[in-house]
C-alpha cells in the first residue's frame, strides 16, 4: 500500500493517549497495511499507530517467526509472568538503544482488522514487542521504562 512517516521522539502525539476503535472501516483496514508496510520497510518488529500520527488503539507487530504477525485492535495485556532484561530500540528513536525489563511471558486480548476477537499469547521478543507496542497507545517510550539512560547504538551492537 504506502510507507507512511514514522514520527520521531519529540513529537507530540507520541505522549498522547489513543482512543479505541469503536468499528472497522476500509480506512482503517488500509492503515493497517500501510504500518505494516511502513514497518517493513524500516526492518522493525512492531509498529504502534501513534507512530504513524494517528491516535487509534492498533498495533502490527512482526517477529519473523512463523506465525508471529499481528494486526493487534484495542489489545490488552490481561496475564503477564516472567522477566526478562536487554536492550531495547524503536522506530522512533533510531540508532539508540536502552536496557529494558520486561516480562518475559503475556498474554494479550485483542480484535483482528476484522473485529473478531483474538488472544495472543508471547514469549521473548514477542513478549517484549506487546508489550513495547502497547506502551505506545499509551504515550509511554522505551526510556520512560529503560533501567539506564538511552544510548547510541554501536556498530558491534548492529551487527549482533
Amino acid at each position: 500500500m504506502a510507507i507512511r512517516k514514522i514520527r520521531i521522539m519529540g513529537d507530540d502525539v507520541l505522549r498522547k493517549t489513543s482512543k479505541e476503535v469503536k468499528e472497522m472501516t476500509p480506512r482503517l483496514k488500509t492503515l493497517v497495511e500501510d504500518m505494516f508496510d511502513t514497518m517493513y520497510d524500516a526492518m522493525g518488529v512492531g509498529l504502534a499507530a501513534p507512530q504513524v500520527g494517528i491516535l487509534k488503539r492498533i498495533v502490527v507487530i512482526d517477529t519473523y517467526e512463523e506465525g508471529e504477525k499481528f494486526a493487534l485492535i484495542n489489545p490488552v495485556i490481561t496475564h503477564k509472568d516472567g522477566e526478562q532484561v536487554g536492550d531495547e530500540g524503536c522506530l522512533s528513536l533510531p540508532g539508540k538503544v536502552a536496557t529494558v525489563k520486561r516480562p518475559d511471558h503475556v498474554i494479550c486480548e485483542a480484535y483482528d482488522v476484522n473485529m473478531e476477537p483474538i488472544t495472543i499469547e508471547g514469549h521473548g521478543l514477542l513478549a517484549r514487542a506487546i508489550c513495547h507496542e502497547l506502551d505506545h497507545l499509551d504515550g509511554v517510550l522505551y526510556p520512560d521504562v529503560a533501567e539506564e539512560p538511552v544510548r547510541n547504538v554501536t556498530y558491534e551492537e548492529e551487527g549482533e
